[in-house]
């Protein structure tokens, strides 16, 4: 699994999403896929879900079997293979184990997590329930976790309404595994970027975007 596009004949750098399907186009595998090829990476994903969406709301979703998203991951590392991998919708605690097992069994060390919890229409993508295994399961093998602020508030288990919360907020979700945490918040007007170490690096950032995250998952793929 060297992430060169063995078995494409492509010599690109590698990545793999791992992620919900949004038929608007604007989120999900499409985001990712796009935004993988004006990088210069070559994308392969694995599909979590499906959902009827557009710019308004989601109307219907459909998850995709533990079983077939595991497939699907291994059919993917086994050939293909993956310089780094990102997530989004993962729907469920099933669906958030199984995606964890894989990672881990196939060792990708550049994982870069987007806690997917509620689309931009408020409509909900995250079971009740499955928060835990994000946390317990996912996050311990994140390289990068992007979180926006409602996202970061559930991770973290408190209220953000202050520079200082998010700051609070952003050690507390590193604490949790990931060696970067990008904490994206419009309504504290700051953006932070928190590493495992000593000192806090607080910087303004572009703001959350499925496009900024695939982004990461480039940075994480290369040398």
């Amino acid at each position: 699994m060297d992430g060169d596009g063995a078995g494409t004949g492509a010599q690109a750098p590698t990545a793999l999403t791992i992620a919900g399907s949004d038929s608007g186009g604007g989120a999900g595998i499409q985001a990712d896929l796009k935004t993988f090829a004006a990088l210069g990476v070559y994308g392969t994903s694995a599909l979590t879900a499906v959902t009827a969406q557009n710019t308004v709301g989601v109307r219907a979703v459909e998850e995709v079997s533990p079983a077939l998203v595991a497939a699907q991951i291994d059919a993917v590392l086994e050939d293909i293979g993956a310089g780094a991998a990102k997530t989004g919708m993962l729907a469920s605690a099933a669906i958030i184990a199984t995606t964890a097992g894989r990672i881990h069994a196939h060792g990708i060390a550049r994982l870069v997590v987007d806690p997917v919890m509620v689309a931009k229409s408020g409509d909900r993508l995250l079971r009740e329930g499955a928060v835990r295994a994000l946390r317990t399961d996912l996050l311990p093998l994140a390289l990068v976790v992007t979180p926006n602020l409602p996202e970061a508030e559930t991770l973290a288990g408190m209220v953000i309404g202050s520079r200082a919360k998010l700051e609070d907020a952003a050690r507390r979700i590193a604490a949790l595994g990931p060696r970067l945490c990008w904490l994206f918040s419009s309504s504290v007007r700051r953006n932070i970027e928190y590493r495992r170490t000593d000192e806090l690096n607080s910087q303004h950032r572009c703001g959350p975007s499925a496009s900024t995250h695939a982004a990461s998952a480039r940075i994480a793929s290369s040398p």
